[in-house]
């Protein structure tokens, strides 16, 4: 778990849905490395709850494939291969796509107003390198297409998958820098506009681009380990 990052205790009901909702956040915004183990203990620790709680939401976390447990004692964030990689990427541009074209035609001046908020955020995050909060204000940027769409199966949809990405984006984001939030300028430039059209083609390029920059570093990774086993 990131030295810098706390998850909040727990103070009210219904403990099972409020232990999952916040490591399924802490997964999507990539607070949990690729590969880091996760202890039920620690976890219930640091929320400030008991064991049960905690350990009905890694159950959960598992069936969503967020998590994989290699024996009854280690349970760890999934170490993304390329291939799997490569058609979760597919996957969100059409997703995503449907998203920003939905948002192109329902977006209020207020949500116009959010997105623009979340660039100028991510823009001051990135001249700060604090990829941490870079981090959660592209995601963040990102549900919000389908917030404003008002596509709830969509957003569950995106939640799983999120769940799996998030580990991974976090790993390469300072990398990217400006690949990260250069698209955003032309998303919301195309939901300012109502063109749905240009709206998907933009996030698409997005999630595109920044994925380019993820897709050689796991074929570097893949490549090293080939090269380490012959």
């Amino acid at each position: 778990m990131s030295e810098t990052f706390r998850l909040r205790a727990v103070e009210h009901d219904n403990l099972g849905e409020i232990v999952y909702g916040q490591l399924s956040e802490a997964l999507m915004k990539g607070r949990f490395a690729p590969d880091a183990r996760l202890t039920i203990r620690d976890l219930a620790g640091s929320l400030g709850t008991s064991v049960t709680p905690v350990r009905d939401a890694i159950l959960r976390l598992i069936q969503d494939e967020a998590l994989v447990q290699r024996t009854p004692r280690d349970v760890r964030v999934p170490i993304m291969t390329l291939e799997r990689y490569w058609e979760i990427r597919q996957i969100r541009m059409k997703l995503e796509g449907l998203a920003a074209r939905e948002s192109a035609l329902k977006a209020s001046p207020e949500d116009i107003a959010r997105l623009r908020d979340l660039i100028d955020r991510n823009e001051r995050a990135i001249d700060r390198k604090d990829w941490l909060e870079g981090l959660d204000l592209n995601q963040t940027f990102h549900f919000a297409l389908a917030d404003i769409a008002s596509m709830v199966v969509l957003r569950g949809i995106l939640n799983r998958l999120w769940l799996q990405m998030g580990p991974l984006i976090a790993a390469y984001y300072s990398h990217g820098e400006r690949v990260m939030i250069d698209q955003h300028y032309n998303i919301l430039k195309a939901i300012e506009d109502r063109d749905p059209d240009a709206a998907e083609l933009a996030i698409i390029s997005d999630i595109s681009n920044a994925g380019d920059l993820i897709k050689s570093r796991l074929e570097e990774a893949r490549n090293s380990k080939l090269t380490s086993t012959t």
